[in-house]
């Protein structure tokens, strides 16, 4: 394989169009697993767990699996049922996140939560979660059922990881990385190297696949908190400022804090606690943002971790999967403008 570099911008705005066609017939199965085993005889489950599955999410997690099928040339239809398992490991977190952050909104509409209760979300949830590794099992392979069981670990522990650091000031970048990597990019990974194990690739392959799944990831995450503060719940499908509220320590955050006076450090102790949470308070933390370029920043390395996506499937040859993930990465990085 010879590598050749993709740059991250061309002419026209980056769209997940691309692989959205690509993957299109494939995804029709994937949603009819989706919904067959969203079934049950206890009327709320699937009422609540098709409000979320049904709210407009682009099913970029699933999508990946297929896309990264395309890319091996994977004549199988394995990584269908297995797509629908990744989609239900992310619903179920989606669920349960949602409590722990006491969320009232999810792409742009009223929270599970909020409608029926948090007792009836982490149920649900945990339903999902029992449906994904149903259809891994029943998938047969151990590998798989090793990555996507891992997974489904790691973000527990990232979850655990991210509350623990909440209204904590002084956490570093370095575990501010750390918890982003296993929240959120891990299942990406998982989602794209499972494509490898099914299509009976080797191990460089699979981790070529990695490293595409959790750059991008990385670089989805570090982008969603920068707009936190910088967009508008409409283009969010969440609350504005619901990081900062909650006291969550994000990487802009982290910039501005070592960067700030110690007038404006003592802020930010008072803010991420909980004692300065006012939209005045909003407003003066997105200027001190601003100021230090700590938002500029946080997006020019998700850009970095986007080329390093990017970069991962340099090797492959050139195809419309090929170009169809490498403008995901585009996507992911250009929500923000």
């Amino acid at each position: 394989m010879t590598a050749e570099i993709h740059q991250l911008h061309g002419d026209r705005p980056p769209s997940l169009d691309p692989m959205m066609a690509l993957v299109a017939a494939d995804m029709n199965e994937v949603n009819s697993v989706i919904l067959d085993r969203m079934q049950s005889e206890v009327p709320l489950i699937p009422e609540l767990a098709g409000h979320l599955i049904a709210g407009g999410g682009k099913r970029m997690r699933p999508m990946l699996t297929l896309a990264c099928g395309k890319l091996l040339d994977y004549p199988g239809r394995r990584h269908c049922k297995l797509a629908a398992a990744v989609e239900f490991i992310h619903t179920a977190t989606l669920l349960h996140d949602d409590v722990v952050d006491k969320s009232d909104l999810r792409r742009g509409r009223k929270t599970a939560n909020l409608i029926w209760g948090n007792s009836a979300s982490v149920l649900v949830g945990d339903f999902l979660f029992s449906r994904a590794f149903e259809v891994m099992v029943e998938d047969g392979s151990l590998k798989v059922l090793k990555i996507l069981s891992r997974a489904s670990a790691v973000i527990a522990e990232g979850e655990v990881n991210q509350l623990s650091a909440q209204r904590r000031i002084e956490t570093s970048e370095d575990q501010y990385l750390a918890i982003i990597n296993a929240k959120t990019a891990e299942l990406f990974a998982a989602a794209c190297k499972i494509a490898a194990v099914v299509a009976e690739r080797d191990e460089a392959t699979e981790a070529a696949l990695d490293a595409y799944g959790r750059n991008l990831g990385i670089a989805f995450q570090l982008v969603d908190d920068a707009i936190d503060y910088v967009s508008d719940a409409e283009t969010m499908g969440k609350g504005v400022g619901d990081d900062f509220r909650d006291g969550k320590v994000t990487l802009p955050v982290i910039l501005a804090y070592a960067r700030g006076s110690a007038e404006e450090r003592e802020f930010w102790k008072q803010a991420i606690v909980g004692h300065r949470t006012s939209d005045e308070d909003l407003a003066f933390a997105t200027s001190l943002l601003r100021k230090h370029d700590t938002i500029a920043d946080t997006l020019a390395r998700a850009r970095h971790y986007g080329q390093r996506a990017v970069d991962a499937i340099g090797g492959f040859r050139a195809s419309q999967a090929k170009a169809a993930l490498t403008e995901a990465v585009a996507f992911a990085v250009a929500r923000a403008y």
